[in-house]
């Protein structure tokens, strides 16, 4: 009897617990919603945003696709400022709505980040930049 019964590899499609639509190219989490899985936006730069938004659906609750960041393959994220190849990037500040989901190269400002990818190119501001998965976890700058 196999212990990996009921899994799957790739994409998966969930309801998202909020409007997704528009957000292809942004990162998400999976979180509760009453004992259900959903998708949402991250609200904190540390957060388990290890999912991307391929299809968004078009209100609150449709479903949406998810595909997880695996290092095995590179993967076009919207990119929040500029980047060059090699950059650490984490999430952007959620605090600015707009920025929800985007990537952004590690800042020198004190604080915990999440390294989550590395960038494979230059890329600027609003860009699907092509990166890298590099599940780094916290980085401190002090």
């Amino acid at each position: 009897m196999s212990s990996q019964t009921n899994t799957q590899p790739g994409a998966i499609v969930i309801a998202s617990g909020e409007n997704l639509s528009g957000k292809e190219g942004y990162l998400a989490e999976i979180r509760s919603n009453s004992g259900v899985a959903n998708a949402y936006l991250p609200d904190a730069i540390t957060d388990y945003a290890f999912y991307l938004i391929t299809d968004g659906g078009n209100v609150s609750g449709d479903n949406v696709t998810l595909r997880p960041l695996e290092a095995s393959r590179n993967h076009r994220i919207v990119l929040k400022g500029a980047c060059v190849p090699g950059d650490v990037l984490v999430l952007a500040d959620p605090s600015t709505s707009a920025d929800k989901g985007k990537l952004r190269k590690l800042p020198a400002t004190t604080g915990t980040y999440r390294g989550l990818a590395i960038a494979e190119e230059t890329g600027v501001d609003g860009q699907l930049v092509l990166v890298r998965p590099a599940p780094i976890g916290n980085v401190t700058v002090s």
